[in-house]
């Protein structure tokens, strides 16, 4: 999911104007998605299309009001992104979004100078790589490769920099929005030791930013 995009707000004051008047030139959402794609999200995150913009509001009122200082993008494409992922449910997408900024805020490291130039020997490695076609169900598939790391070239914050740099650029399209993503991960060759370094503490963090 995108970072702390440039399209952020001031906390509202009494007697403020409206959202919407304060950022008269947010971009204007417009649908990419196939007719079947409609039909799809329709059937299964609940998605109407004619209420779409209705559900983006009353999210975007609920961050206003629930979470006036927190800094975040409130452009419709955006935000629609948390409510397909929670299939439409404010209340699930409100926390959804409050744990995004959350876990960019307590984990610097990862999220700090987060480009792909920062992490070139990681792309390079075939760490993580995408294959150049989706599955039967539309989704794309990201491979994690961790015998492609050697520990003493880099923390393995880096490899998980590259994997949310990876998925963040991923759930940008509204077909991977709909349609999903798969993650498969092939330990062969991890030695014990490299192992290891895949801790509690670390795959919690990681799940956190997966959910």
């Amino acid at each position: 999911m995108s970072g702390d995009s440039d399209c952020t707000r001031t906390s509202p004051s009494a007697g403020s104007p409206s959202d919407n008047e304060l950022l008269p030139d947010r971009p204007k959402y417009v649908c990419t998605l196939s007719p079947d794609l409609v039909t799809k999200a329709r059937e299964e995150l609940q998605e109407k299309p004619e209420w779409r913009l209705r559900d983006v509001q009353a999210l975007r009122d609920m961050v206003c009001k629930d979470y006036p200082s927190l800094s975040t993008c409130l452009d419709d494409a955006f935000l629609l992104r948390f409510l397909r992922a929670r299939k439409f449910d404010y209340d699930r997408a409100l926390q959804l979004l409050v744990n995004y900024h959350t876990c960019r805020r307590t984990w610097p490291e990862v999220f700090s100078n987060l480009k792909p130039s920062a992490i070139k020997p990681v792309l390079e490695s075939g760490f993580v790589t995408v294959l150049p076609h989706r599955d039967p169900q539309g989704r794309h598939v990201v491979c994690i490769r961790p015998d492609r790391w050697t520990p003493s070239n880099y923390p393995i914050t880096e490899n998980i920099r590259a994997i949310y740099l990876t998925l963040e650029k991923l759930i940008q399209s509204e077909e991977t929005q709909v349609n999903g993503i798969v993650i498969l991960a092939d330990y062969k060759g991890v030695s014990l030791s490299k192992a290891s370094h895949f801790g509690p503490f670390v795959a919690k963090k990681v799940i956190g930013i997966l959910q």
